[in-house]
């Protein structure tokens, strides 16, 4: 079966648990665990089709702007499907009792600290937005997700699936949907539906690492564990520090996530791959933030956050903008040394960076050629589509070429390629 999120402007209902995997189930679980895993699917293909919240809109205001303060309010749904459902604890309460209550305000309390401490981001809209969630959602309901105004969580049919509140990194992952909604809005299909999800990811494990302390070298890179039951074979969700090793289960399948761009899924299920082909840039960010060393929060994923708020970052992007944005963001806030280990850790996942420039509209852009002998140099700008716009000859004294750039809506980009690779891009000031 293949399902497609059709929310409206690219934004996604985002769960946790992939549909490869409830696919799964239903053709291979006994009865009762077939009932869940359909139930399961209806339901999110209900959420998406009724989602009548609006998609929180890209932040144009000073980051931060306003006090800083935790506002969070949990609910059960009492295992109906209403939301938000009943209020159980708001800021400031004490424990519930009920442990999956006191888990989700554990972790949206956790998700708050770490985007207003570290990275100076006040909530999930930078405005001091109230993090909603709802715990008990339906009958053995084997996700959670992101509805783009709130966490829901369901407490798993306890065969396959614990509660979804057990794992910290799960509500990092979801909440960080929200943010990507209100910054760079990346779509929810293909590469950039898969860096949607991987972002997710490296916040997610970042929540965890920084409520329990753990340096990258220390953490398990693992996203959800703890929430597959006893009797299945699989440690998480996914591994971000080894794609497609998280779980090979006859119930549940083989984890299929890659961890290099040899091994892309070309794929029309799960909205063209998105929890899949994540595994590529989760693997890169494990590599550069165990290369650079120390908490990955700091620095690394410093580099990750100021990429998401970068103006340059559409919502369209590809993986190569992505991994090219990050290099150029690593250089200017870390240096070379630090440039250095983003760049290798993507192109060990293969994809080569390509070096950025800047140009004001109708100046000339100057670079090094890096082939003073190929006559196969072209430039390409981006405004509405692609077009190529001149052809280069280098110099070959100085192996140095000039490119004319005209006046162009800001934003565009150039792409300069040489004998079919990419050496560049360049981008409007």
């Amino acid at each position: 079966m293949k399902y497609r999120h059709t929310d409206t402007n690219g934004v996604c209902t985002c769960s946790i648990v992939p549909p490869h995997i409830l696919d799964s189930i239903v053709r291979h679980g006994a009865p009762s665990q077939r009932a869940s895993a359909q139930q399961t699917l209806a339901l999110d293909g209900q959420i998406r089709s009724q989602r009548a919240a609006l998609p929180l809109a890209r932040s144009a205001g000073v980051q931060g702007a306003g006090a800083s303060q935790k506002n969070r309010r949990v609910h059960t749904a009492s295992n109906a499907t209403n939301l938000p459902g009943t209020p159980v604890r708001s800021e400031g309460q004490g424990a519930s009792g009920d442990v999956a209550i006191d888990e989700a305000y554990d972790g949206l309390g956790a998700t708050f600290d770490l985007y207003s401490d570290v990275y100076g981001r006040n909530s999930i809209d930078d405005n001091g937005m109230a993090l909603i969630a709802t715990a008990h959602f339906g009958n053995n309901y084997n996700n959670a997700f992101w509805n783009g105004a709130q966490m829901v969580f369901g407490d798993g049919d306890g065969t396959i699936f614990n509660r979804f509140t057990i794992a910290i990194d799960v509500e990092g992952h979801e909440l960080t949907h929200g943010v990507t909604g209100a910054t760079a809005g990346l779509e929810y299909h293909d590469q950039p539906g898969a860096l949607n999800e991987s972002i997710s990811d490296v916040f997610g494990s970042l929540v965890k690492q920084r409520s329990i302390g753990q340096t990258a070298a220390q953490a398990d890179w693992l996203i959800g564990a703890g929430l597959l039951a006893a009797g299945i074979n699989g440690v998480a969700l996914r591994s971000m520090k080894a794609p497609g090793t998280a779980y090979d289960d006859p119930l549940i399948g083989k984890d299929p996530q890659p961890d290099h761009m040899s091994h892309y899924v070309n794929t029309s299920s799960d909205n063209g791959g998105v929890h899949i082909n994540s595994g590529i840039p989760n693997k890169a960010f494990y590599l550069a933030a165990t290369a650079i060393g120390g908490n990955a929060w700091d620095v690394a994923g410093n580099i990750w956050y100021r990429t998401l708020l970068d103006s340059r970052l559409s919502s369209t992007a590809q993986f190569q903008d992505f991994a090219n944005l990050t290099v150029d963001n690593a250089d200017k806030l870390y240096g070379a040394s630090v440039r250095a280990a983003v760049t290798q850790a993507w192109q060990d996942v293969g994809i080569d960076v390509a070096a950025i420039l800047s140009w004001q509209y109708n100046k000339t852009v100057i670079s090094t050629f890096t082939n003073p002998h190929s006559m196969n140099a072209w430039a390409y700008i981006q405004d509405n589509g692609w077009r190529k716009v001149q052809t280069l000859t280098p110099d070959g004294a100085s192996n140095m070429f000039t490119l004319l750039v005209e006046a162009q809506a800001s934003n565009a980009k150039v792409h300069v390629y040489v004998d079919g690779s990419l050496i560049y891009q360049a981008y409007s000031a």
